[in-house]
């Protein structure tokens, strides 16, 4: 199939590209691309809450005092939960929230939610797109040369500083590498703006 070339002002010209059916005409899976992004989601969280049980608090393991004839309360741990300073009766533990999902479900996960993007409009593919200095007020004249105001996802295939400064003062742009895709940066923005490098990297990755 063909994709359509969006033409940056001083940059790049209108024109056509051909990418790979499987990768951009794939038919869309609901259910795979919502268990890709509750995985990657999952696997986000830290789970490193922690509490200490009676076993691992600081304390004497002796008795206080005896048993009868003190008119206290009977008591066999300064570390009881009933003490303050004593261990938690059911303390939380570090989690590992992380959910398998292969490589060939995230895979297809991703090429489906790329097929739709393709299939919605959401997809602009440019020549190139950077930025010659770190300069938010630049980078916000070509989003609005391509009609992009807000919420728009930047695809890049290698790093560039200039546009990473640049974006940082626009709450709803985000800037991403090829290597760092993930399929909840793709349903999240509105629009999503790939440079062909980063397109033909993608494909040579799903293919």
């Amino acid at each position: 199939m063909e994709l359509s070339l969006q033409p940056v002002p001083e940059t790049s010209a209108a024109g056509v590209i051909s990418v790979s059916d499987k990768v951009f005409a794939a038919q869309f899976n609901e259910a795979l691309v919502h268990q890709a992004v509750v995985a990657y989601l999952a696997g986000a969280r830290k789970g490193t809450r922690a509490q200490k049980t009676r076993a691992q608090v600081k304390g004497s393991r002796s008795k206080p005092w005896r048993q009868k004839g003190t008119g206290r309360a009977r008591a066999g741990s300064i570390r009881s939960p009933l003490w303050r300073g004593g261990g938690v009766t059911f303390a939380a533990t570090p989690t590992d929230h992380s959910q398998k999902l292969n490589q060939k479900m995230y895979q297809g996960a991703l090429r489906s939610i790329l097929s739709e993007l393709v299939r919605s409009g959401r997809l602009l593919v440019v020549e190139q797109f950077s930025l010659d200095k770190p300069k938010t007020r630049t980078l916000v004249t070509q989003l609005k040369a391509l009609n992009l105001i807000n919420n728009v996802l930047i695809v890049i295939e290698t790093g560039n500083e200039n546009l990473y400064l640049g974006a940082q003062n626009l709450p709803q742009v985000e800037v991403i590498e090829v290597k760092s895709l993930d399929p909840v940066s793709l349903v999240g923005f509105e629009k999503v703006l790939i440079t062909i490098a980063a397109l033909k990297k993608i494909e040579e990755n799903l293919a």
